[in-house]
């Protein structure tokens, strides 16, 4: 690895990271840009870094035929002709997986660097990462960013058995060949040592873009909602928020709004209800680049984050949670892990039953009735998100965790 110190951080070596991360996006796209940021900081280090990715129908970054090779606010970005869609059934996206996997391994083989990241999901990203590990001996470092396979077995997506005792000995060699593991929450953490008691695990969450997402103080009740953003699909629960908006107007409620934008298998399905139900508190939205979608967020009086009732979602580190800490909005959510303690403790949100839309509409009437509420709780997430999770410290940490001597 590099030999010359930077004077801005001392313990870290000048080096060339590749990173394999097959939905990289910038602040234009709407999808989150952990790695964008933290590539940022990595290059404002002194190291260079070159990003292999694909083509993700919510990211910003287009390749031609062939794929193409460009410079984003100094990082190395080649980007295949490989189109990747949370609208894709799941065996067209098997084969994206699987093709971006085996067109990047050939980067992994022919390109010059220090360390390899290979962020998950999918777990196919491990792929280019192993092959990096084993035919070139360099460091693999792999960023678990949920649980799978074990997540698509709990959904019900994989129910063969053979086809799960296959990815998860595939998830094992990943793991097994990995010099540190990165996890985005501590629910992760705890799962994968439980599991590889031998292999070192840290957290580095995803983090929040202080000077992106600002507070916005206090909101208009005219014209303000409850803001949704991420993708529109079973997994994230979404028809949750179709439930507590009609139950809003069978309250009497209909001036207390609930706008989701996003993308994914139920959009179609829920606009359509929409219409059909005359749902008039709900607008459902198509996904919008993350300079507008701060605007949006900033006019909202909450941040919503349904998931499914599953034990492995409980461990999830959704990107929204951290955008609406920075911009001070409470949060309300589902999960009964690690988010649902972070909120009790701070005091910054609501944790609500995700089969009952009744407690969240409940929820959305106590924040939008009792602005004082509102408002500490509001301040309070600004706090947590500039102590716990700045993009910058977290920039930084994982560049130390990164750091790795072949």
């Amino acid at each position: 690895m590099g030999n010359t110190e930077t004077g801005a951080t001392q313990k870290n070596k000048r080096m060339t990271i590749l990173v394999f991360h097959q939905y990289f996006s910038t602040n234009k796209g709407s999808y989150g840009t952990r790695l964008y940021e933290f590539a940022r900081h990595w290059v404002a280090q002194g190291n260079r870094v070159i990003v292999v990715t694909s083509v993700y129908y919510k990211s910003d970054l287009k390749a031609g035929n062939l794929g193409k090779r460009i410079i984003v606010d100094g990082i190395d970005v080649i980007v295949l002709n490989v189109p990747i869609s949370n609208k894709d059934n799941f065996i067209k996206r098997i084969y994206y997986f699987l093709l971006y996997s085996l067109q990047s391994s050939w980067y992994a083989l022919r390109l010059n660097y220090d360390v390899v990241v290979a962020s998950s999901g999918p777990i196919s990203t491990g792929i280019p990462g192993l092959v990096a590990a084993i035919f070139k001996r360099k460091p693999l470092v792999f960023e678990v960013r949920d649980l799978w396979p074990g997540v698509v077995e709990e959904i019900g997506v994989i129910k063969n058995n053979f086809v799960l005792k296959l990815a998860y000995f595939f998830e094992g060699v990943v793991y097994r060949k990995s010099k540190k593991i990165i996890a985005l929450s501590k629910g992760m953490e705890e799962n994968i040592k439980k599991r590889f008691p031998n292999q070192a695990v840290v957290t580095v969450t995803n983090s929040a873009n202080l000077d992106l997402f600002v507070p916005s103080g206090s909101f208009n009740q005219e014209d303000t909602f409850a803001i949704y953003t991420g993708n529109i699909g079973e997994v994230n629960n979404s028809s949750l928020l179709l439930d507590a908006a009609k139950i809003l107007l069978e309250k009497g409620r209909g001036d207390i709004k609930i706008k989701m934008y996003g993308d994914g298998q139920l959009y179609l399905e829920l606009l359509g209800r929409v219409k059909m139900e005359n749902i008039s508190n709900l607008k459902v939205c198509k996904s919008i680049p993350k300079q507008k979608l701060v605007l949006e967020i900033g006019k909202s009086f909450a941040s919503l984050i349904p998931l499914l009732d599953l034990p492995l979602l409980d461990t999830s580190s959704p990107n929204k949670l951290y955008e609406s800490l920075a911009a001070g909005k409470p949060i309300v959510q589902t999960t009964k892990g690690w988010i649902k303690a972070l909120l009790d403790e701070h005091e910054c949100g609501f944790t609500v039953s995700p089969t009952d839309a009744n407690e969240l509409a409940d929820a959305l009437i106590v924040l939008f009735d009792q602005p004082e509420i509102n408002a500490k709780m509001a301040i309070r997430a600004r706090e947590l998100a500039e102590k716990c999770f700045d993009g910058k410290v977290l920039a930084e940490k994982m560049l130390k965790e990164i750091t790795i001597d072949a």
